[in-house]
Parts: C-alpha cells; structure tokens; sequence
C-alpha cells in the first residue's frame, strides 16, 4: 500500500516552499526518486525538479528571490538551486531528438508527459504538484510501485537501445523494488547485453557498486549471469564467486555490519591480486577502492587466527574484510582502536645499543612479540626488551 506523499518529511522543506515561490506552482513539479521513495515510506535525501521554465528563466526568479544557483548541467537544461535543507536540481522539461545508446541530444520541451516519456522506468515518472501534491501518472507508474514491478516506459529494447546503462539500471531497480520479474524486460536486456561494451567503466562501475550496495543483490547476480548480462562486464565471476557473495551477505546480516559494494566485489572475484588489480583498472575505481579490493584478494585463511593481529597490520576497515569474506567472527574489531607501540628507538640506544640496523631489529622482534601477546601495557614491553638483551627489566629507568 503506498502512502500519502504529504506524510513524506522532505514535503515540508522550507527550501522547497521558498522554490515553490519563486518559479510558480504551476511552472513545477517534483519528479523521480523523492516522489517514488515518499510514496514507499523510504528516506529521501535529494529532491528533483521539473519545470516548464527554460533555464536562464530559473536562474533569473531564483536570483530575484535570494536563491543561489549554479548551472550544473545548463547545456541539459539543468541548474541547481542552493538552498537551506539542500541543494535542488530544476531541469526543463526535455524530448530526446537522438541517442546513440551512450548520450543523447535533447530539445526543450514544454509537455508534461513528453517529459516523462523519455524516462526510463514507469516508477520514475511521477511527478508531483508543489502545493497539493497531486501525482501526475502518465505510464501507470502507481500501479508498477504498488504491485512491486520495474517496467520500462514503452519497448524495453528501444528504451536501452536509447541508453545502454539501462539495463544496469534495470537490475538495481528490480533488485530493489521489484516483486516479481518483468519478461518482456528480462528478454530484452540479455538479448541487448553485449552493448554495455560501449558504455565508459566509470559508469558501469557506478552501477555495479550500486547494485552490489542493496541489501541483498545475490539473486539478481545469479540472473545476470544466467542470462549472460554479468559475463560481458565482470567476466572473472562463476558460480562459486556467488556462492562466496551469498555467504558474505549473510555474515555481514548476522554480525550487524552494513553492505560494502567494493567488498561484495571482491566475493566475485578469485582471490587474487592480480586479477583484484586488472578489475579495478578495467572499471576505473578509485585509488582508495582499488587498494581496499587488493587487500581483500590478499586474503587466506590463516586471517581468522588473531584477528586484531591482523586490523593492528592492515587497519580495522580491511582486516574486517577479510574476515567477514572468509566467515569469520569480525564484531571484536568494530569500534577497536588499534594501540599505538609503547616502545621508541631512543629507549634502545638508552641502553647502550647503537642506533643503526640493531635498533631496527630490536624493535620489530619486541613488537612482534607485543602484538603476539595480545598488545600488553608498557612495563611488559621493558620486561621483554630486557629479555632480547639479557639484562633486568629494573636495571634502565
């Protein structure tokens, strides 16, 4: 059952009153994901806008109105109103007049519903007035969200002709809303997957991590790879990659920890470093992302022993990777602050050792043994620097 969109908390923005006056009620609409998600009861962060109004019209009342603005997407018709509770995007409404399946050329239009034709998913096409919130349905998209199905808007294999991330989109939309699958769509994005070669990695990366970023994406990656969608963009994965996805999804469920894409990334792949590496150059991540999915191919079993061993080494982050990826016991380490080494070079060379590659080894067997011993106070670490050079513990102050 949807809900009442003016029970919807981001409704009563003052931001949006404040926009509301100065484009006019009638010039705007709010669309997409904060309409669909406030329908659904969902938290709603970003909030966007159409509007009949052509852009250096938007920016103009809004500066009129004390509205700061910037022209993000100005050439796509789209200006960003900065306001209080958070930035808005406005976007005239638009018509495709082209598309070659990456970008499309767009004209200006001043139609409701041939805005909304050029949307993807009939869940997205819904648009709600400013002040009464009436919901504008031109593709039965009210129907869709209640009944829990992700449609295209017409023919699905024109809509992904028009752009192939469609299809990627499609996944993550079914995955997260869908009920039940749709056939005609299912049909069309295996038989159209091969065209996901043409899209930048940046934006299949993009999708795949948010997909992989749903509470469970399990059974629509075991779809994806049935229906040969999966294999033209992660080629590495087999059946025993998702069967390590579904076990990590359930070990992250079970010990409280929230989903991470990059480490359900890593379930997908063997581990190896090497191939870690050849996937996040071939989809482009980041450098942060790339370390964190190498780290997680460098897993092995011996990870589980000592596991604050092994966040002292790596850092909490990636050693509770490594081990929820094997299936262990990772909670020990949520909120852990890794100890810092009570034990200097100088207080070495204090007990006549002279600095140099002595000192060094002193320290790493001292620590070794620190981290060993499950990182003991201070005066153990003096009993065992007294040990490694045969002398008391009291004999140095």
């Amino acid at each position: 059952m949807l809900r009442d969109l003016a029970a919807a908390d981001w409704t009563r923005r003052e931001g949006l009153a404040a926009l509301t006056a100065a484009l006019g009620a009638e010039n705007i609409r709010w669309v997409g994901g904060a309409v669909r998600d406030g329908l659904l009861g969902a938290a709603v962060a970003d909030v966007d806008c159409a509007t009949t109004l052509l852009p250096q019209e938007v920016i103009a009342a809004c500066g009129k109105a004390g509205i700061r603005t910037v022209p993000t997407g100005i050439e796509h018709g789209t200006v960003t109103a900065l306001l209080k509770d958070g930035p808005v995007e406005v976007t005239t409404l638009r018509r495709d007049v082209a598309t070659d399946g990456r970008r499309a050329t767009i004209a200006f239009a001043s139609d409701w519903a041939e805005d909304a034709a050029r949307r993807d998913f009939t869940i997205n096409a819904l648009y709600a007035h400013p002040q009464t919130l009436e919901i504008a349905d031109y593709f039965g998209g009210l129907a869709d969200l209640r009944e829990g199905r992700v449609r295209f808007i017409g023919d699905a294999r024109q809509r992904i002709a028009e752009d192939h991330l469609r299809i990627l989109r499609y996944y993550r939309f079914q995955t997260r809303f869908g009920a039940a699958l749709d056939t005609q769509a299912e049909d069309a994005c295996a038989e159209l997957a091969h065209t996901l070669k043409g899209l930048s990695r940046e934006r299949i990366a993009a999708e795949l991590l948010n997909l992989l970023a749903l509470p469970d994406p399990h059974p629509t990656l075991t779809r994806m790879r049935a229906r040969g969608v999966l294999g033209v963009i992660l080629p590495e994965t087999c059946p025993a990659h998702l069967a390590a996805l579904e076990r990590l999804i359930a070990a992250e469920a079970v010990q409280g920890f929230a989903p991470d894409p990059v480490r359900r990334l890593a379930a997908l792949l063997p581990p190896s470093p090497e191939v870690a590496e050849t996937v996040a150059a071939r989809l482009r991540l980041s450098k942060a992302q790339r370390g964190k999915l190498v780290n997680a191919a460098e897993r092995r079993a011996s990870d589980a022993d000592n596991p604050k061993a092994l966040a002292y080494r790596l850092t909490p982050p990636l050693a509770i990777d490594r081990l929820l990826l094997a299936g262990a016991n990772a909670r020990p380490l949520e909120g852990w602050e890794v100890p810092t080494f009570p034990l200097k070079g100088g207080a070495i060379v204090a007990r006549g050792i002279t600095a140099g590659p002595e000192v060094a080894r002193l320290l790493q067997t001292i620590e070794a043994r620190w981290v060993a011993e499950g990182f003991p106070s201070a005066d153990r670490v003096n009993q065992m620097l007294a040990e490694e050079l045969g002398t008391s513990a009291f004999d140095w102050g």
